[in-house]
């Protein structure tokens, strides 16, 4: 086994809700994801495709229909996407390694914004990188980025910046102004650009046209050295169907194919099926997920800005509340010790970056293993994460009334 992989950590997040799992008693607010099924419509139309037999593989880039129904998609919320730099992937994770594998060698210099879901420094760390975290800062519960302090990170030894916004885990998301000057010191530099904006329509400002966020593909021309990874996963539900889709420019989209045959492939045609249908009627879907997940925020935030000793803001992305408990440094045994106390699953802040540094000074994994640097600390340990996307509203009371206890307790 590489050694590389030895070094790697496991997912905290796991960590916790193993703990958990199987326990009636425990409210799971863990993982990413709703609690909603997939609407029937979806999941029809999945049936349908395996009744016809579609058990045969399809093109490594996806098929024709899904791919053009991509397309009209996002040239709805931005400027237009031509079908030829589109591939479909097995799920957002998949894409996300699809064009770090693209881009990525061993000892390239790779910049990360963190806190930020583990995968996505963990696969550069997979292939070899160096990777360097800038660390978000938190301005009264609300995390901000020193913009001065990223540019000055991505030099033109910098292969690859890699951006979460809106962000998981702490909601934060760029300005389009931001947007500007980073791709504009990219091309100084000849930096690639990976963005994940796998929620930009769960965003809550409605300040911009057809409930999105400022994405880098409104910014950019075709050509540029920006790739945007997207998922059904968080706005269509369906999380477990395991679906995504990469933007890259057309003429990386052959090289991409070849790079999906040797990894998945291609995507299961009837899991295609029901994603081409999904956009079809994105109307039917999206806006009703996006309204609910907002009342879910609005009614979490108030419950927990008011117990004592909590530090946070309201989130303008993204499906989870981000916040700290003041007394309680060590996140991951806080969020162990609240599933076996008060039967409360959350997910731990230090899961969101790659190792916990205990200052602003660059610091290096053991010898063995690629180096990482963080700047601009703190990092997110001490904190906690709540995904809010809950049918039932009442579950998220029931869950702030037990860590308003808990807390009393300890």
């Amino acid at each position: 086994m590489r050694q590389t992989i030895q070094n790697l950590e496991e997912s905290k997040i796991r960590e916790v809700a193993n703990a958990g799992m199987g326990r009636a008693d425990v409210l799971p607010f863990w993982f990413g994801e709703s609690d909603e099924v997939t609407p029937d419509f979806i999941r029809q139309a999945a049936i349908d495709s395996l009744q016809r037999g579609e058990t045969f593989y399809s093109h490594n880039l996806g098929l024709p229909e899904l791919r053009e129904a991509i397309a009209h998609y996002m040239g709805t919320l931005h400027a237009p996407v031509a079908v030829d730099r589109l591939a479909v992937t097995s799920g957002g994770v998949n894409a996300l390694m699809l064009a770090m594998q693209a881009l990525v060698d061993a000892g390239d210099e790779v910049v990360a914004v963190t806190p930020v879901w583990p995968n996505l420094t963990a696969q550069p760390l997979i292939l070899g990188a160096r990777l360097t975290c800038v660390a978000l800062q938190p301005v009264q519960g609300a995390w901000t980025l020193n913009l001065d302090a990223l540019l000055a990170a991505i030099t033109p030894a910098t292969k690859l910046l890699i951006v979460n916004s809106p962000n998981n885990p702490t909601g934060w998301t760029l300005t389009q102004a931001e947007q500007q000057a980073i791709v504009a010191h990219c091309r100084k530099t000849g930096t690639w650009i990976l963005a994940d904006e796998v929620y930009e329509r769960l965003y809550y400002r409605g300040d911009t046209a057809n409930g999105s966020a400022p994405s880098f593909l409104d910014v950019t021309e075709p050509d540029d050295r920006l790739i945007v990874v997207h998922s059904f996963s968080k706005s269509f539900l369906m999380t477990g169907w395991r679906l995504g889709w990469l933007v890259m420019p057309p003429a990386m989209t052959p090289q991409m194919g070849k790079l999906l045959e040797f990894n998945t492939s291609c995507a299961p045609v009837f899991a295609q099926r029901a994603a081409t249908v999904a956009l079809q009627r994105t109307a039917e879907v999206t806006p009703q997920v996006v309204a609910h997940l907002k009342t879910c925020r609005d009614t979490l935030m108030p419950l927990l800005q008011a117990i004592p000793g909590v530090e946070l803001a309201a989130a303008p992305g993204g499906m989870y509340a981000f916040f700290k408990l003041a007394g309680h440094d060590d996140s991951l045994v806080t969020a162990k010790r609240l599933v076996v106390e008060a039967g409360l699953g959350l997910a731990p802040g230090s899961a969101f970056t790659p190792q916990a540094f205990p200052s602003s000074a660059p610091q290096a994994f053991p010898s063995s293993a690629p180096q990482a640097f963080a700047n601009s600390a703190p990092q997110a340990q001490g904190w906690l994460r709540w995904c809010f996307a809950s049918k039932d509203l009442a579950r998220l009371g029931q869950g702030t009334e037990r860590l308003r206890d808990w807390l009393g307790r300890v």
